[in-house]
């Protein structure tokens, strides 16, 4: 008996080994995690701010708006990003972005500090929520990007066609023609006055395009032949 104490021990761990081994790898196995969950994110678990393949539930909101049956750009280009902000009544908000993959880091990293700095922006949204209605989403002073468009009044491909550009406040920074005939949103017409002083408007002493052009953007507002002062880009 004595001799064989020694023949039960072992068998007796190592069955308690591998019945912890088989519980560890059917733990995993009912709790896979998703491929979008993976793929290239970027932000710190938790902060609100992420970059992640365009979800299926965010693609099926997209398709046939602002990604459209002709649109040239191929999915796998864009990116989806979760951003945090403050609006102009000081409340924290939650804002999602999609842009193409080339900006996402930098978008990333400008609207962070954006937020750390609590800077106003009224809403960040896709434009999507508006069926890609670029002047809807204007009126509504709502910030962003992608909108497989073309600029308006001509037959090329906005930059928002790409998801390399971006329009921030667009209501309270609009865009205006030469001699400011033409405005857009219409309803952003009292704030063509760049004289005058008010909350979240961009110009060169300001926040928001300071942290854009450290990024490589141009921005709209240094335009010589029209003012697009929402607008910020990055181009190839």
């Amino acid at each position: 008996m004595k001799r064989l104490l020694p023949l039960f021990l072992f068998l007796f761990t190592f069955m308690l080994l591998t019945g912890a081994t088989c519980k560890q790898s059917e733990a995993s196995a009912a709790s896979p995690i998703s491929d979008v969950a993976n793929a290239d994110a970027t932000a710190e678990e938790g902060d609100g701010f992420s970059i992640s393949p365009i979800p299926d539930s965010v693609f099926a909101r997209m398709e046939g708006k602002s990604f459209k049956a002709n649109c040239t750009v191929p999915r796998s280009e864009l990116r989806y990003l979760t951003v945090r902000h403050y609006d102009f009544e000081g409340n924290e908000k939650a804002g999602e972005i999609v842009c193409n993959v080339a900006i996402a880091e930098d978008l990333i990293e400008i609207f962070r500090a954006l937020y750390e700095a609590k800077y106003p922006i009224a809403r960040i949204s896709l434009v999507d929520d508006f069926d890609a209605d670029d002047r809807r989403s204007m009126e509504a002073n709502n910030t962003s990007c992608f909108n497989f468009r073309r600029v308006e009044g001509s037959k090329s491909l906005s930059n928002h066609s790409y998801g390399r550009a971006i329009d921030v406040n667009p209501l309270i920074n609009p865009y205006v023609t030469k001699g400011g005939s033409y405005v857009s949103p219409p309803a952003g017409r009292k704030y063509v006055d760049r004289a005058k002083d008010f909350r979240g408007k961009i110009s060169h002493d300001d926040l928001c395009y300071k942290l854009f052009k450290q990024h490589g953007f141009v921005w709209g507002g240094d335009w010589k032949t029209m003012k697009d002062y929402q607008h910020f880009e990055k181009r190839k």
